[in-house]
C-alpha cells in the first residue's frame, strides 16, 4: 500500500510517500524559518497561508520525485493535532480533499506519535519495545513504547519543554530565530564551566522535567553581566550558550538512563527537533554504551517536522490493523491540543 503523507502543524510543510512494505519512498520538506525571523517567532496566520502556497507544489515534487502518479496512492495521511489551528486545517483539509477527490481513506495522524516512531525509518531497525525521549519546541516527555499505538507516559516537564527553554535563553542574548540552534552553534565556542547554572530536578525521584527556572537563573546571569561590564562580548555569549546548552542536556541524559535503568530495557530512542542537537546526541551514546544499550536517532533530515514521519506512522497503523480503510466519509476536525495517551490502544484520533 502506498500512503502520502501531509505535515503542516507549525512552520514546515511537508509532503510524502510511503510504502506499507518498502519505507519511505520520497520526502520533501519546505521550512519557514526566513519568513518567520523579521518577527522573532512563529507567526500563525502567515505560517497558514505560507502552507496553502507550499502544498500543493511540494505534492508534485514528491510524486515526481517517487516517479509515481495519482493512481498508485492507496492513502492519504495527515496530521490532525497538536499544533496551530490554522496550520493544521491547511494540511487536513487539503488532505481530506485530495482523499474524497480519489475515494481513498484519510487517517489522521498525531503529531508526536510521528515523531515517537521516526527513528524507525533508519537503519539498523530497532525492535519494540523501547523507552522514547521526547524532545522539541513544545514537547519534552519519557515514553515506554510496546508497539504500535501502546505507549505510556513514564515523564514529562512541568512547565517548559526543553526546546523552549533553548529558544528562550537564545531570545535573553539576543540570538536570531530559531533560537535553539543559534544557541547550540554558539555553544560549540564557549567554555561549559564558566556558568554553573541549575539542573532543575535532575535528581528527583520521579522522571518530569522542569526547565523554567533554568531560564530565570539565565536571565538573571545576563542582567548581571551587563550591569558590571555592559554590552556582552563575543565570548561572553559564548560561555553563556555553552553552560545553558550543558545543563539542559545534563538533565535530559540523566533522566533518560533513570528511565532505562527503572524499565530495564536496552534500547532508547531520541525524536524531536531536539534530538539533532549534536551534544545531545554524542551523551547519550556514551551514557548508553556505559549502559550496555543502545540509543536510535531519526535521520538528521527527519529530526524536525515532516510528512515521512506521518505517512510512517500511519503505514505503521495500517500494518499493526489500527486503521479502517473502509472508511471514506471524509468528516473531520483538528485538534489544536491533544494528548498522546488519547490514541493508545487503537483509539481510533477521528473520533475522538
Amino acid at each position: 500500500m502506498i500512503i502520502i503523507g501531509f505535515e503542516s502543524s507549525c512552520d514546515e510543510t511537508g509532503v510524502a510517500l510511503v510504502c506499507t512494505e518498502r519505507g519511505l519512498l520520497a520526502h520533501s520538506l519546505h521550512s519557514q524559518i526566513a519568513m518567520h525571523q523579521q518577527y522573532g517567532g512563529v507567526v500563525p496566520e502567515l505560517a497558514s497561508r505560507d502552507h496553502i502556497r507550499r502544498v500543493l507544489p511540494l505534492t508534485r515534487e514528491v510524486l515526481g520525485s517517487a516517479g509515481m502518479t495519482l493512481d498508485q496512492i492507496d492513502a492519504v495521511a495527515y496530521t490532525a493535532g497538536p499544533g496551530l489551528a490554522g496550520a493544521l486545517l491547511v494540511g487536513a483539509s487539503f488532505a481530506q480533499s485530495f482523499a474524497w477527490a480519489r475515494s481513498l481513506p484519510a487517517i489522521p495522524i498525531h503529531h508526536l506519535e510521528g515523531h515517537l516512531l521516526s527513528p524507525l525509518l533508519a537503519a539498523p531497525r530497532l525492535d519494540f519495545p523501547f523507552v522514547a525521549l521526547l524532545v522539541s519546541g513544545g514537547h519534552t516527555q519519557i515514553m515506554r513504547v510496546d508497539g504500535v499505538g501502546r505507549y505510556e507516559l513514564l515523564g514529562e516537564t512541568l512547565d517548559d519543554a526543553a526546546g523552549e527553554a533553548f529558544d528562550k535563553t537564545a531570545k535573553l542574548m539576543g540570538l536570531g530565530y530559531p533560537g535553539g540552534p543559534a544557541l547550540s552553534n554558539l555553544a560549540q565556542q564557549g567554555d561549559a564551566r564558566a556558568h554553573d547554572f541549575p539542573r532543575p530536578m535532575i535528581h528527583s525521584s520521579n522522571l518530569d522535567f522542569s526547565f523554567s527556572g533554568l531560564k530565570t537563573a539565565v536571565m538573571t546571569r545576563v542582567r548581571a553581566l551587563e550591569k558590571a561590564d555592559g554590552p556582552l562580548s563575543a565570548q561572553q555569549l559564548a560561555d553563556l550558550a555553552a553552560s545553558t546548552e550543558s545543563a539542559i542536556v545534563d538533565v535530559l541524559g540523566a533522566k533518560s538512563i533513570k528511565a532505562m535503568k527503572q524499565t530495564g530495557l536496552k534500547r532508547l530512542v531520541v525524536a524531536g527537533g531536539v534530538g539533532a542537537n549534536r551534544h545531545l546526541r554524542t551523551r547519550l551514546l556514551q551514557d548508553m554504551l556505559k549502559l550496555g544499550g543502545q540509543v536510535f536517532f531519526p535521520p538528521l533530515d527527519l529530526c524536525t517536522d515532516n510528512g515521512a514521519m506521518i505517512a510512517f506512522a500511519a503505514a505503521m497503523r495500517v500494518n499493526a490493523g489500527l486503521v479502517d480503510l473502509s472508511d471514506t466519509s471524509h468528516a473531520f476536525t483538528v485538534r489544536p491540543r491533544w494528548e498522546l495517551h488519547d490514541i493508545c490502544l487503537g483509539a481510533d484520533a477521528a473520533a475522538v
